[in-house]
């Protein structure tokens, strides 16, 4: 089985990095296979509402002048979704705003393929705005029929600068019984 997590933090070391590598440690201590995508600071186009993944049905975005076809790709072969994101004004960066609009697009237009997939959200944020960031990310799973995990708690931690995830036991706990959950679920379902 096979789990991939998007980064959406520009910072490939960052708070949301770290929180992802600890979901994906428990991952792969169950056997799973993993990928990491550092998503955050590419230059990813939004939806321009062009119909044209409805009208090709062919499993990709209209827009080929950026990486998101590969990521749709990624996605339709996994068996898990791990997208992390810093709390940006209260949302999600903006390269995930682009990958939940454009991927659930496609997979709405050619019949739902992220259906019965394992989705999870981690989140990083400085203090405030980590709920509706894990909303966002979680109606993406929702209208997309995927199957989300949880943890002991929401899926996020309080660390603004580079490391400050090391001072969060709570958070960095949460994580750990989140990978542990999703394995769990995998290995249950067989997806």
């Amino acid at each position: 089985m096979k789990v991939i997590a998007f980064n959406g933090s520009p910072r490939k070391n960052g708070n949301t990095y770290g929180s992802l590598k600890i979901v994906l440690r428990q991952l792969e201590q169950e056997g799973m296979d993993t990928e990491m995508i550092q998503l955050g600071g590419k230059k990813l186009s939004g939806c321009i509402a062009c119909g044209r993944c409805s009208k090709n049905q062919d499993q990709r975005c209209a827009i080929t002048d950026d990486d998101m076809n590969i990521f749709i790709a990624k996605m339709i072969e996994a068996d898990g979704i791990l997208i992390g994101s810093p709390v940006y004004f209260g949302n999600v960066s903006t390269e995930v705003k682009a990958l939940i609009d454009r991927s659930g697009y496609v997979s709405v237009a050619n019949g739902g393929l992220f259906k019965r997939k394992a989705g999870a959200a981690v989140v990083a944020a400085r203090r405030a705005g980590t709920n509706f960031t894990y909303a966002a990310i979680n109606f993406f799973f929702g209208i997309n029929q995927m199957i989300v995990p949880n943890s002991n708690y929401w899926n996020m931690t309080l660390s603004r600068d580079i490391g400050d995830l090391e001072k969060d036991e709570e958070g960095k706990r949460t994580f750990e019984v989140l990978g542990q959950n999703m394995a769990w679920l995998l290995k249950k379902t067989g997806v």
